[in-house]
C-alpha cells in the first residue's frame, strides 16, 4: 500500500473505530445505568445536591466575611433542610391521605354519578368499569411504602454529601496527582468547572421558576379548601423539573382531588383552567425557552433524554433527566471524537469553550 492510498483510508477507519467505540461503551453503559440503579440513584442524586450546596456556599462565601468553612456548614444546613422539609410534608401527608382513602371510595360514585350530565353515559359507564374496580387500600399500601422509601433515601443521600462536602478540598489535589501530567489535570479541571456551571445555571432556572409556579398553584388550593394543600404545592414545585410533561401532571392530581371533594365543579374548574393555563405557558414555552438558553441544549433533546432516562430509572429518571444530559453533553465537547455528538445535540451548534479563542486573543 502507497503512503498515499495510507493517508487516505486512516481517516475512514479512524471513523469506523469510534462509532464502533462508541457502540460497544454506550451499550454497557446502559447496561449498566439499569442494572445499578439501587445504588447509582441515590449517588446520582447525591451529586447533584453536593453541587447545589456548593453553589450556594460559594454564594454565601463571596456576600459575607464568614469563613469557608461556616459557609458550607450553612450551605449544607440550607439545602438539606429544604429537602427534608419537601419529604416530610410528602410523607406524612401520604400517610394521611391513605388513612382516609376509604372516604374517597365513597365520594367517587356521588362524582361519577354527577359528571354523567357533562360527559355523557359513555363515558360513565367507562369510568365505572375500569375505575370503580381500582383496589384502593393497595394504593395506600404503596402510599406509606413511597413515603418511608423517600425518608430512607434522604438519610442515605445525607451520608453520601457528607463525605462530598468532606473531601470537597482535597479532590481537585487527588484530581492533578491521578491525572499524572499538569495539562490533562486542567482538562480534567475543565470538565468539571463546565459540569458545574451548567448545573449551577439550571437548578437556579427551574429551582426559581418551580417556586414561583407553586406558591400560585398553593394560593389557588389553599383559596378553595382543597384537602392536602400542602403536598400538591410540593409536587408542582417537583413535577416542573420534569420537562414539558411535568406540567402537565402537577395539574391533574388536585384537579381530580378537587372533582371528588366539592360538591360544585367550580372548583375543578377553577384548578384546571387557572393552574392549568399557568402550567402550561411556563412548562411549554417560558421553561423551554429558558433552559434551551441557560443551557444551550436542544429541545428535541430534552424530551429525547426524558424518555430515556424515564426508560432506565423510572420516575427519579424523568427528574434527573436534564441534569445527567448536560453532563454528557459537556464530556462530548471535550473529546474531540465526540465533539460532533456534542454540536448536535446542542441548541445552536456553538458549545462553551469555543468562545475561549475568542476571548484570549
Amino acid at each position: 500500500m502507497t503512503p498515499d492510498e495510507d493517508s487516505t483510508s486512516a481517516p475512514t477507519t479512524l471513523k469506523l473505530s469510534v462509532v464502533r467505540d462508541v457502540t460497544i461503551v454506550a451499550t454497557l453503559v446502559v447496561l449498566g445505568l439499569y442494572a445499578g440503579a439501587a445504588f447509582l440513584i441515590p449517588l446520582t442524586m447525591a451529586l447533584l445536591v453536593n453541587v447545589l450546596i456548593i453553589a450556594l456556599s460559594d454564594r454565601i462565601n463571596a456576600l459575607t466575611p464568614m469563613p469557608v468553612w461556616l459557609a458550607n456548614v450553612a450551605g449544607v444546613t440550607v439545602v438539606l433542610a429544604g429537602l427534608f422539609v419537601i419529604m416530610y410534608i410528602l410523607g406524612s401527608q401520604a400517610t394521611q391521605f391513605a388513612r382516609t382513602i376509604s372516604t374517597y371510595e365513597s365520594q367517587f360514585d356521588e362524582t361519577v354519578s354527577r359528571v354523567t350530565g357533562f360527559v355523557g353515559n359513555d363515558v360513565t359507564a367507562f369510568i365505572r368499569d375500569n375505575l370503580v374496580n381500582i383496589d384502593m387500600s393497595y394504593i395506600a399500601r404503596i402510599l406509606i411504602g413511597s413515603a418511608t422509601s423517600l425518608l430512607n433515601q434522604f438519610f442515605l443521600i445525607s451520608l453520601y454529601v457528607a463525605f462530598l462536602m468532606a473531601e470537597r478540598l482535597a479532590f481537585r489535589k487527588k484530581l492533578r496527582l491521578a491525572a499524572g501530567d499538569p495539562k490533562t489535570g486542567a482538562d480534567f479541571a475543565a470538565i468539571l468547572d463546565a459540569i458545574t456551571l451548567s448545573l449551577q445555571r439550571y437548578v437556579g432556572v427551574k429551582t426559581l421558576i418551580s417556586l414561583i409556579t407553586a406558591g400560585i398553584s398553593y394560593s389557588v388550593f389553599r383559596l378553595l379548601g382543597l384537602e392536602f394543600a400542602e403536598t400538591w404545592a410540593v409536587l408542582t414545585f417537583a413535577l416542573n423539573f420534569i420537562p414539558s410533561i411535568g406540567s402537565i401532571i402537577a395539574v391533574v392530581f388536585p384537579s381530580l382531588i378537587a372533582l371528588v371533594q366539592f360538591e360544585s365543579i367550580v372548583p375543578f374548574l377553577v384548578i384546571v383552567l387557572g393552574c392549568g393555563t399557568i402550567q402550561f405557558v411556563i412548562g411549554n414555552f417560558l421553561d423551554p425557552a429558558l433552559l434551551g438558553r441557560s443551557l444551550n441544549m436542544s429541545t428535541f433533546l430534552v424530551i429525547l433524554a426524558l424518555v430515556f432516562w424515564t426508560t432506565i430509572w423510572g420516575l427519579i429518571g424523568a427528574f434527573l433527566s436534564v441534569p445527567l444530559t448536560v453532563c454528557i453533553l459537556i464530556v462530548f465537547s471535550h473529546i474531540p471524537a465526540l465533539r460532533p455528538l456534542a454540536i448536535m445535540m446542542s441548541l445552536d451548534g456553538r458549545l462553551g469553550d469555543e468562545t475561549r479563542p475568542e476571548s484570549a486573543g
